[in-house]
């Protein structure tokens, strides 16, 4: 698993192709619990960095003051 995951670091293996119809019956939940809870938890991250387009090496957090006056 990589140190520092992020989709710089992920390389899609383009060789793997398959063509089947939606009807077909998936073995799609077979492989992903053949993997280990670790490797599932890094996929979803993965994922989810592809969906929201978010990088946590440059995510900050936003900082603002407010002045508050006392009276």
């Amino acid at each position: 698993m990589p140190e520092n995951l992020t989709l710089k670091n992920i390389r899609m293996d383009k060789s793997a192709f398959s063509v089947s119809s939606i009807d077909d019956e998936s073995d799609e939940k077979q492989y992903w619990m053949s993997k280990a809870p670790v490797e599932r938890m890094y996929s979803v991250e993965i994922m989810r960095q592809m969906l929201y387009g978010y990088d946590p090496l440059t995510a900050r957090l936003q900082i603002f003051f407010e002045i508050a006056e006392l009276s």
